[in-house]
């Protein structure tokens, strides 16, 4: 069994569009759903996996972001700021690729050595049924084959989602985009094990560029080393004003 990576990325840069008019005072990392900030949701379950340290990144009024975090002293937080620019899903983690991978750089090439990281998008609750969903991530993850294991949710038991699902998984937990036109049976959680090598040939650090990780996944989608594994458990989307109210229902003790 693989031990759940030390590192991991949080995702918190977002503008948080469909959450207004609450986030033109407040972050949305910083919006609370049963007592508890998204964000503090999200370290809360890094923490219990035994995560030691969380590269977090800041855009959208990330002061906020930052003084809320020095209150959190179970586990290392680092800071990657974006507040000069937002660089989106793939950007922002390449633009902290440094703080993320240990070791030298690979001769003749801008990409970090180093081991496998977490990382979790901060608009969302996920509780598991069995087991610690981080660990099982873990134990799947295959380095030699494999440049990102995604967590996955049935579509159709997603709460406060409202899309058609985003991939088709095959029995060796293989992923495919869907078709335009269908339901895909599985959504992407927000939470993922990435290697470094997804990063392959993209600018890092400083140098990092704007872009989505669906670049990424299509990219090894067509190599053959994009995977997935079924989460078994409740995994709620708090990006709209929706979703945070089933998932203040259903911590609450409610049903969705």
């Amino acid at each position: 069994m693989n031990a759940v990576p030390k590192t991991a990325m949080v995702l918190a840069a977002g503008l948080g569009t469909r959450l207004r008019p609450l986030t033109e005072t407040t972050p949305k990392p910083l919006l609370t759903v049963a007592g508890r900030s998204l964000l503090d949701h999200c370290l809360d379950r890094l923490v219990d996996a035994g995560v030691q340290r969380a590269v977090v990144n800041i855009h959208w009024l990330g002061e906020q972001i930052r003084r809320h975090l020095q209150n959190r002293q179970d586990i290392d937080i680092v800071i990657s700021d974006e507040s000069d620019r937002l660089l989106e899903t793939g950007g922002g983690i390449a633009r902290a690729l440094p703080l993320l991978c240990n070791g030298p750089p690979l001769c003749n090439g801008p990409l970090l050595c180093g081991e496998p990281f977490l990382s979790v998008n901060s608009d969302l609750i996920w509780r598991d049924a069995r087991g610690n969903a981080l660990r099982s991530l873990a134990a799947r993850f295959d380095a030699a084959s494999m440049d990102a294991l995604l967590l996955l949710q049935p579509t159709t038991g997603a709460t406060g989602y409202e899309g058609m699902g985003d991939f088709l998984m095959d029995q060796m937990g293989g992923l495919t985009r869907r078709d335009s036109r269908c339901t895909a049976p599985f959504v992407y959680t927000g939470v993922q094990i990435v290697s470094p090598r997804l990063f392959d040939g993209v600018p890092q650090g400083e140098k990092a560029e704007a872009f989505s990780l669906n670049r990424l996944y299509d990219r090894a989608i067509e190599q053959g080393r994009l995977f997935g594994l079924r989460h078994e458990g409740d995994w709620m989307d708090v990006g709209n004003h929706a979703g945070m109210a089933q998932a203040e229902v259903l911590l609450n003790g409610g049903r969705r």
